[in-house]
């Protein structure tokens, strides 16, 4: 009865769970050397355990029969033997119970390790398509919450499945060798329990991916509400924030506490059931000593077995519980593992950027919100040239730099970097000899010098070059003034600086590695306009050797570019240098006109 009822509930059990599990096959074959030292410990831990009952068996069946204690002294020896024999039972169980734990709850936390690094590693390959269309409280929660959760299934959940399986084995040869018929009765109640608990954790593993989904939904709130947190003051929209916290909090505790009230079914059940293979053991076993079927030291063997028994079919429930939030959290992940990036490098040959760039043709469409930011653009920039890009907002600049740097692959047309598709060209090198200021400059937590190693090969800039960059950016004497000059340490997002000086930072970060080619995305819109002129004389100083390209709105950013193009609706409505499109009286010239009455450019 016992084999059938387990077999059931492995085959029921496995074609429900199982499947989103063998992603993690791979770490048990790396770990495989600890895993199969935690079983054989396991065997001999539990070998130990079950010897106890039976050394007890034996003793009362020898007390009950033996007339050989006839003093004290004979009494006190036997009582020492027989407790002396039982602690080392106990203490060789205990030993290699800590080995078991040692090494399979150790490989659980090896293989938690591997699996972060693997996931963390992965966000990386994949393109900003995806970042795009999945929030970072998600991304985040995979990587923690939800591998936490397989993490148990690894350690505990690993751990007392073998336990079960071992244990019962080796309790039931047992039992039987004893009694068969009496083994029989005791076990009656197991088929049931193992039915009972297949068809709750089928409930279970549908509770358990709600309540991981809503344990996202909470963590993407956090996340945008600590981000935005000074936008929510500025608008005083703290109670509608919390409201909404509250609302999804709710949720993840009604979900919750679905989910415990399903778990709590387990325990009563089980030991009800264990309970009435306890009243069968002592009831059926006193008729059959009675009858002389069966020894005193028989049934106490069996009171002993059952009790053994308890814990690990009570472990049903919550090794259960376990594995089907893992299940559910593996799921999760392997839905993002098993995402593919659009983006694929196939050169890998080193080869240095000229910065000859050409677009023919080209336009775009972003497939998450279905927007046409390009349409037939084409252009050509020659190396040392400086490539300026002007038009309103939504008029598809930063898209063409996205395009440039192959953030995206374009829907129709050709983008060429010297001479080669841009689908050929190594993105390494391509990446690794530009330099990039996006418009939503981020800034990491950490120290103003480390900011700027970060746009450095290997991190290997001089401090020399590191001020330099600086002094080029227009920031180093801003810098000089701080306690701790360039190693200042910078809260989340450089909080603690203005947004000129945040600009200017990401400005010395891309000019720290002397690129080839230098995109500048509207990264001056927060300086005024004297900073400004300081800081584009600074670049010319390289343009010789340097394509650079400039993103902006203003036209005083922009003006003495080699070539400049004017864009509407992600269309080029008018392209030549600074003098010739105010000579066209056009898009450019109304821009100049309304910006020199705003004081925003100079004559």
């Amino acid at each position: 009865m016992v084999t059938f009822a387990l077999s059931y509930f492995k085959r029921k059990f496995r074609k429900l769970s199982m499947k989103s599990l063998r992603h993690l096959n791979k770490y048990f074959i790396k770990y495989k050397w600890r895993f199969i030292f935690g079983i054989l410990f396991t065997i001999i831990s539990n070998y130990f355990g079950v010897k106890m009952p039976v050394y007890v068996k034996d003793t009362i069946d020898a007390l009950m029969t033996n007339v050989s204690i006839r003093t004290t002294s004979d009494a006190v020896y036997l009582s020492l033997k027989i407790g002396g024999i039982y602690i080392l039972l106990s203490f060789a169980k205990g030993f290699f119970l800590f080995l078991m734990r040692q090494t399979i709850i150790v490989m659980s936390r090896h293989i938690e390790f591997d699996l972060k690094n693997e996931i963390f590693k992965h966000y990386q390959k994949l393109d900003v398509a995806f970042f795009k269309k999945n929030k970072t409280g998600d991304l985040m929660n995979r990587i923690s919450e939800d591998v936490g959760l397989v993490r148990m299934y690894l350690g505990p959940g690993i751990m007392y499945t073998i336990n079960l399986i071992v244990l019962v084995t080796m309790i039931i040869i047992q039992m039987v060798q004893i009694s068969p018929i009496l083994t029989l009765y005791v076990l009656i109640p197991l088929p049931v329990m193992s039915i009972i608990i297949y068809k709750v954790s089928t409930k279970m593993n549908k509770l358990s991916g709600m309540v991981q989904s809503e344990q996202s939904t909470i963590s993407t709130i956090a996340q945008e509400t600590f981000a935005g947190i000074a936008v929510i003051k500025a608008y005083n929209r703290g109670n509608e924030t919390g409201n909404k916290m509250n609302e999804s909090a709710d949720n993840y505790k009604r979900r919750s506490m679905q989910l415990v009230l399903t778990n709590a079914l387990f325990m009563p059940t089980i030991l009800f059931l264990i309970g009435i293979s306890t009243i069968l053991a002592i009831y059926i076993g006193g008729v059959m000593t009675y009858e002389k079927e069966l020894s005193l030291g028989g049934i106490v063997a069996f009171i002993f077995f059952v009790t053994n028994l308890t814990w690990p079919f009570a472990s049903i429930g919550w090794v259960t519980s376990i594995i089907q939030r893992a299940a559910a959290s593996q799921k999760r992940i392997n839905e993002f593992l098993q995402e593919s990036p659009s983006i694929i490098n196939t050169n890998f040959d080193p080869k240095a950027v000229v910065g000859e760039i050409s677009f023919e043709n080209v336009s775009f469409t972003y497939s998450n919100t279905g927007i046409t930011a390009l349409q037939n653009i084409s252009f050509k920039i020659k190396k040392g040239d400086t490539l300026a890009i002007l038009g309103h907002t939504g008029s598809g600049k930063s898209t063409i730099l996205s395009l440039l740097l192959r953030q995206f692959d374009v829907e129709s047309g050709k983008i060429t970097v010297d001479g080669q598709s841009i689908q050929d060209t190594n993105l390494d090198e391509l990446r690794g000899q530009s330099g990039m200021v996006p418009q939503d400059v981020f800034l990491f937590s950490d120290t103003i010098k480390n900011n700027i190693l970060f746009g450095s090969k290997n991190d290997s800039a001089t401090e020399a070059e590191i001020i330099g960059a600086l002094t080029d950016a227009h920031v180093y004497h801003n810098i000089i003034e701080f306690p701790d000059g360039i190693e200042t340490e910078l809260g989340e997002r450089g909080v603690n600086l203005s947004g000129g000086q945040k600009q200017r930072i990401s400005i010395a970060r891309a000019l720290i590695n002397n690129p080839v080619l230098l995109l500048l995305d509207d990264c001056l819109s927060a300086v005024d306009t004297e900073t400004e002129e300081m800081i584009l004389k600074n670049l010319a100083k390289r343009n010789g050797d340097r394509t650079t390209i400039i993103v902006s709105h203003r036209i005083s950013t922009i003006r003495n570019a080699t070539k400049i193009i004017v864009l509407e609706e992600g269309k080029i409505v008018e392209t030549g240098n600074h003098e010739s499109l105010l000579a066209n009286n056009g898009t450019y010239t109304a821009m100049y006109q309304k910006q020199l009455i705003e004081g925003d450019t100079e004559a």
